[in-house]
């Protein structure tokens, strides 16, 4: 598998949990959270990735959403994390330390 690939596949796990870290900081609308992801190339995404991933979690209770008024533009819609959504954050990040730690174990077995 090309590099790229495998860079694809393993942002495609981590993307939802970032999102919910993103929206547990604060309430966003998307292109603020396609920003803020931006911030970590590794996890930057575009519109067609993010706005899936968003119906999703709002589908799974996870956030909740409202329009508001923008200056100068259309109405935007922002997110902001359920109690459900903190919760499954919580259990992710659970999650995520102790595969990403497992994986830096086994990565380093072999530096020996």
């Amino acid at each position: 598998m090309p590099a790229s690939d495998r860079a694809r596949q393993l942002r495609k796990g981590v993307l939802e949990l970032a999102i919910l870290a993103v929206l547990n900081r604060e309430e966003c609308y998307s292109i603020e959270i396609i920003n803020r992801l931006d911030a970590y190339p590794a996890l930057a995404a575009t519109p067609g990735t993010v706005y899936p991933l968003l119906a999703r979690l709002d589908k799974a209770g996870l956030v909740a959403t409202r329009w508001a008024e923008a200056a100068g533009g259309p109405p935007r819609k922002y997110y902001r994390l359920t109690r459900k959504g903190r919760a499954s954050l919580t259990q992710g990040v659970v999650e995520w330390s102790a595969l990403s730690n497992a994986v830096a174990e086994v990565l380093g077995e072999g530096a020996s």
